[in-house]
């Protein structure tokens, strides 16, 4: 029988691997930002997330910009569907992997992405270059989803649970009841830092994509 395992993100990934359902623990809020930010001209527009590139769309042709890099191949793959040029991607699909990529200096850079997003980004490049944060929007727990998900656990009939976000991960862990489990799996360190910070096992996909966290989730049963 096909591994059960639980996407808590909103991608509809399917698989003839394993029997995947989606209960996406997030949901998005769009923010009001200040619209003046648009008229100044950038040199750089930076997108960590499919959710920032779709809630910035409506805004894109009001910029006035040079190039665009991402973090990560579905924001780029996501970009390019919408005829988005895209001029550089990390090999490491990680804020970190963008910042030692991003050999730039004295550069106009604008970065619309979720208010709840890690600062590392912007504080980084902000030490040689003149950087502008939007807080697009903000995620907000889907606490329905997680109810259901909980109970699944509880009736254990799933085999694994999947985290692509710490927000997603905070949302769980902070409302009990907490079934016991020994079966996450995160991409990302830094998601898999979160889920240790609750004293949790968790394992981490090679890369940061959910075939990855598919594979980990079938080698981990071998």
């Amino acid at each position: 029988m096909k591994p059960v395992v639980v996407m808590t993100q909103t991608s509809e990934i399917q698989s003839d691997l394993v029997t995947i359902i989606h209960k996406p623990f997030i949901d998005i809020k769009p923010l009001e930002f200040d619209l003046r930010l648009l008229k100044d001209n950038y040199d750089w527009l930076i997108f960590s997330s499919k959710n920032a590139v779709k809630y910035f769309l409506p805004y894109l042709y009001l910029v006035n910009y040079k190039k665009i890099a991402v973090v990560g191949v579905k924001t780029a793959q996501y970009c390019r569907e919408l005829k988005i040029p895209v001029d550089l991607i990390p090999q490491d699909y990680s804020q970190e992997g963008l910042i030692s990529e991003f050999q730039k200096y004295n550069q106009n850079i604008l970065i619309p992405s979720s208010k709840q997003a890690r600062p590392l980004l912007k504080e980084t490049l902000a030490r040689n270059n003149d950087v502008v944060k939007i807080d697009l929007y903000e995620p907000v727990p889907h606490y329905q989803h997680i109810n259901e998900v909980k109970s699944l656990i509880f009736n254990q009939e799933i085999d694994a649970l999947t985290f692509s976000s710490s927000s997603s991960v905070r949302y769980y862990f902070n409302e009990d009841p907490i079934p016991k489990f020994d079966h996450y799996f995160a991409i990302g360190k830094q998601t898999a830092n979160t889920i240790h910070s609750y004293n949790q096992p968790v394992i981490v996909a090679d890369k940061q994509t959910l075939e990855a966290l598919i594979d980990k989730v079938l080698e981990s049963r071998d």
